[in-house]
């Protein structure tokens, strides 16, 4: 988890770090977990594991089971207006996923019971195109905090279908590896903003518990016995930094009252924010960027105001 400040390793390096088994990815080191052994039915686990993370991050009312997929595509070509016709969009593309998880599923079944699955079965190439078609459509989703889709989670499904399971894992460090990123960059911006505050003080050494245990939380397994001790220090962490309560000026004004509002809503949102990538353990590029530019226009607004006008 901590950045190396000398020559980089490769990509996907091993070292063990205080006693922990870590993997390395642009410029961080990652817990490392052993894949498991390729085969049906881990790849039928996999993907049912990863349909349950895709639904319980995106907007709701769009897990449409595979068994109404008809209706769902009739509803969605027949829709002409454009807002509405994205919604019946990501009601398609969560039909379509759940389709090709029933695929997978019979498959698996199928091979159970002695009947041998080659990769170019008409049952594979089916999923297969289920599996594409909703990463296509999953671009009209949005996230569940109603800000950008998360088009990385529609992807995930389709790596696990096609590609060998220690690659599908690898994949999955790299993404880490870029939310991490993101988390540095959010609480960097946050740390950068309030510099100098007359109102937001004492906020640094809670953002750099912020940082450290949602990296924590990006990187671990739910079923890896440290969640016990990491989830409630991230929950902790973040509480800390979202209820921290400006100092208002003994003589205000207007102004220090809007600084105060704003600047309560930022560490709120930056945190909630933050939140939304370590539970999806992806990056979100858009929202990320947008709150950084919020941040920049906040401090441009009030506190370097106030700094430029000599003591």
């Amino acid at each position: 988890m901590r950045r190396m400040m000398y020559q980089s390793p490769l990509n996907g390096s091993k070292r063990t770090i205080d006693g922990v088994t870590r993997v390395y990815y642009d410029g961080y080191w990652i817990k490392y977990y052993e894949p498991p052994p390729d085969s049906f039915e881990v790849r039928r686990q996999l993907i049912q594991a990863l349909t349950r993370r895709l639904f319980n991050h995106v907007e709701p009312g769009i897990n449409i089971p595979g068994s109404r997929l008809k209706e769902a595509r009739e509803a969605y070509e027949a829709e002409t207006d454009t807002e509405r016709k994205r919604v019946n969009g990501a009601m398609l593309a969560g039909a379509l996923f759940n389709r090709a998880a029933d695929i997978f599923h019979s498959l698996v079944d199928l091979q159970t019971a002695g009947v041998e699955i080659s990769p170019d079965h008409a049952l594979m190439r089916q999923c297969g195109r289920c599996l594409i078609e909703a990463l296509e459509l999953g671009k009209m989703v949005r996230h569940r905090g109603g800000d950008e889709g998360i088009d990385e989670l529609w992807g995930e499904p389709f790596k696990a279908f096609s590609m060998p399971i220690d690659a599908f894992y690898s994949s999955r460090y790299l993404k880490i590896a870029m939310t991490m990123h993101d988390v540095d960059r959010i609480t960097g911006a946050m740390k950068a903003t309030f510099v100098g505050s007359r109102q937001i003080v004492g906020l640094d050494a809670r953002l750099d518990e912020l940082n450290v245990t949602a990296k924590r939380k990006c990187e671990i397994l739910r079923t890896d016995p440290a969640v016990f001790d990491i989830w409630p220090s991230y929950v902790v962490a973040s509480d800390r930094v979202r209820n921290l309560e400006p100092i208002m000026p003994a003589q205000h004004d207007a102004v220090d009252v809007r600084e105060a509002v704003e600047g309560s809503r930022l560490l709120h949102d930056g945190t909630d924010l933050i939140g939304f990538i370590v539970r999806a353990r992806v990056p979100m590029p858009k929202s990320t960027r947008e709150y950084i530019d919020r941040c920049q226009q906040f401090r441009r607004a009030y506190i370097e105001s106030y700094l430029s006008v000599p003591a």
